[in-house]
């Protein structure tokens, strides 16, 4: 029978859970370190298998009105020549859903509307977790502690509860990538869903349904990171004036769980999302594999044996796709020697779109469980 969880982090993975939880009759605390959620972040794309973990939560209609669908994508060079071109709506006809951009503010307060306003705890930082469902924390009114049936470990790439739980794991490793973030106003014309690369640099482009566009740049860390302005002022358009229309740009230095755990579980603590394989960003996954840890984890957690299905469902999946996205870096954004670029970018024009559809069906046509 379901019984007490609590959830540490109120991120997408964690509400996520949180939201599951609940709807099957778990009774759910939320700890989330920040004092307050703001409309911080950038976008996102949610692609077909987070959709359908979002519908199993009952919240994909809510998502699909407040996002945008896929539009035309591809990947080009930093001249602006086409390396790759699909056509909008050619991935919902394979899947039948389509992929939404949706900026992360968005998509969080829809998140965090679906619980009760009791349920999350801000201002908390957790202190320690032990197998046995014990946690202790620290929030406004002073010291907490929680004797849980289930703790969701769902607090970031330093996660606490892996750090006090798996002491073996080593911790997470930068990749050499420097990478920025932001999101601009409201922008004037249609714009595909593009990445552009160059030698060791990427910059990517989704537009939102409001009007904004959300972007990113990234550049190997040898490069010298300086402004980002510096490195894609001479890119093709509308590239420098995205950057240049942006009044508050994120940077961060890009790491992932290299060494993948040997288990996502220890007694009650269960491990989701990037605590559980943080995992770069060159396939679009992270938030979309948090969201499937979350509706497994709830439809499974009240089941004898519940979080050792959970690790073996989840543990394979997850870390076959982080894997597939430190390969497409490698051969994408990273590749720097100029006869592997020429030799990436042909291959890339003579391969039928179809061919790269499949390629992304493969991480996309997940089907969740009913949580019903």
């Amino acid at each position: 029978m379901p019984g007490t969880a609590v959830v540490i982090g109120g991120g997408i993975g964690g509400l996520g859970a949180a939201i599951g939880l609940q709807r099957k009759g778990w009774r759910v605390t939320v700890l989330e370190r920040a004092a307050e959620f703001r409309p911080v972040g950038a976008g996102l794309v949610l692609q077909a298998n987070g959709l359908r973990c979002l519908d199993a939560l009952g919240l994909g209609a809510t998502v699909r009105e407040r996002g945008r669908r896929d539009v035309s994508a591809g990947t080009r060079t930093s001249a602006g020549r086409w390396l790759a071109h699909i056509g909008a709506g050619e991935l919902e006809r394979l899947l039948g859903t389509p992929a939404i951009g949706i900026h992360r503010a968005v998509l969080h307060d829809i998140l965090l509307g679906a619980l009760p306003a009791e349920t999350v705890l801000t201002g908390a930082t957790v202190e320690s977790v032990t197998a046995d469902g014990a946690v202790t924390w620290h929030g406004p009114d002073g010291p907490g502690r929680a004797q849980a049936d289930l703790v969701v470990a769902a607090d970031g790439i330093h996660s606490t509860a892996r750090t006090a739980l798996f002491s073996a794991v080593p911790e997470p490793r930068r990749i050499g990538v420097t990478a920025w973030r932001g999101v601009t106003p409201v922008w004037a014309g249609d714009l595909d869903v593009a990445v552009s690369w160059a030698p060791g640099a990427e910059f990517g482009m989704v537009p939102l349904t409001d009007g904004r566009v959300y972007w990113y740049g990234a550049v190997n860390s040898d490069q010298s990171a300086g402004d980002v302005r510096s490195h894609f002022s001479a890119w093709h358009d509308p590239i420098p004036a995205l950057i240049a229309s942006t009044e508050t740009v994120l940077t961060d230095e890009l790491a992932c769980l290299d060494t993948p755990l040997t288990s996502y579980v220890r007694g009650r603590v269960a491990l989701l999302g990037d605590a559980a394989h943080a995992m770069t960003p060159h396939l679009g996954q992270g938030a979309n594999q948090a969201l499937e840890d979350a509706v497994v984890l709830a439809a499974l957690a009240d089941q004898p044996q519940g979080l050792r299905e959970y690790d073996r469902q989840r543990r394979p999946r997850s870390q076959r796709v982080a894997q597939a996205s430190r390969t497409v870096g490698r051969f994408g954004q990273q590749l720097r020697n100029p006869a592997a670029v020429a030799a990436r970018n042909a291959l890339m024009r003579l391969t039928p779109p179809r061919f790269a559809l499949r390629s992304m069906a493969r991480f996309a046509g997940w089907q969740p469980p009913s949580l019903d």
